[in-house]
């Protein structure tokens, strides 16, 4: 025996089809919505757990991405010191200046000459009456040599360092710079930890989001085995436990990004006083519009699996009795 044809839908074209298919999608995404208002005191709960999982990590990167900013400003500022060999004439020094600041390595240079150097020791050791009875000027000239950005990491200031203590010029050359690469070291521990935190509360979101639409689905067991006595379809079943899992998602999503710029607002003053101290004007950056729109699509992602995962695994198990 033939399936009858769906008169309803054979007379709709194809545009119409398209056009319901999106109606339909409409209806059950905002009935879904209606259906977590319908118990605002246990959505409301399991959004802020969503928020506040969500957040952590969110707040982890904050912290790394404004770190990396205020390393890139110590980075740019870090500063190679050449001492000249003694008995070197100011011709062959303009020479040696006018080599360096050709290199592409290096982004600017300044000098100091011996009795500028001189001056500047007894200004700041409160030597200067034990220092005018030397004979002769002790201190040798330096030059000051900063690197450009390319250059200015660690493995890029070495190179550039053991190139200029090639010149003939150069007596020897200084550059402090293990500070940085622990700094670096740090950086890169804290960006895996923050790594394995999002990895372990993502999983937790799912976990959350999977639990509720769990206890979603018996709730409503009479419901759907009505539905599936009817004929509905086991997409038009799952759809709105779908939408349920991408609700919770963007919702918990906003208010982790929420919960992200109190902390900021929060902290900013303290770190401008700190900073403040150390002769830097650097504000906290929070996220961004753009991470805010990753943000609440990876929360969403992780509602829709969270309750796919679910759904696929516990409507199987309703059949109409």
């Amino acid at each position: 025996m033939s399936k009858k044809p769906n008169i309803t839908q054979s007379k709709l074209p194809l545009s119409g089809r398209i056009v319901m298919f999106f109606i339909r999608h409409v209806q059950q995404g905002m009935s879904s919505m209606g259906e977590l208002w319908r118990s605002p005191v246990s959505s409301i709960m399991t959004m802020a757990v969503l928020g506040v999982s969500l957040s952590l990590p969110a707040a982890l990167q904050v912290l790394v991405k404004n770190a990396e900013n205020i390393t890139q400003s110590w980075n740019s500022a870090a500063e190679i010191s050449l001492f000249i060999n003694k008995g070197r004439s100011d011709q062959s020094i303009q020479s040696l200046l006018s080599r360096i600041k050709a290199f592409r390595e290096v982004e600017t240079v300044s000098y100091i000459s011996r009795d500028q150097a001189l001056e500047e020791f007894q200004r700041l050791s409160g030597f200067g009456e034990a220092l005018s009875y030397l004979d002769d000027n002790p201190l040798p000239a330096v030059v000051t040599v900063t690197p450009s950005v390319k250059y200015s990491s660690p493995t890029g200031a070495r190179e550039l360092l053991a190139k200029l203590e090639r010149e003939p010029e150069v007596n020897f050359g200084r550059l402090d710079i293990e500070w940085l690469e622990r700094l670096q070291a740090l950086l890169k521990l804290l960006e895996k930890t923050v790594l394995a935190i999002a990895a372990l509360l993502v999983l937790a979101v799912v976990l959350v989001i999977g639990n509720t639409i769990r206890l979603a689905i018996m709730n409503r067991r009479t419901e759907i085995e009505v539905m599936k006595l009817v004929g509905a379809t086991e997409a038009f079943i799952q759809r709105p436990f779908l939408y349920t899992g991408i609700w919770y998602g963007v919702i918990g999503g906003i208010l982790a990004w929420l919960i992200i710029n109190v902390l900021v607002w929060y902290l900013d003053g303290a770190l401008a006083e700190l900073l403040g101290l150390y002769g830097s004007q650097l504000t906290i950056q929070s996220l961004t519009f753009t991470e805010l729109i990753k943000l609440v699509l990876l929360a969403s992602f992780l509602g829709w699996f969270g309750s796919y995962l679910s759904v696929r695994q516990h409507l199987r198990n309703i059949e109409p009795s």
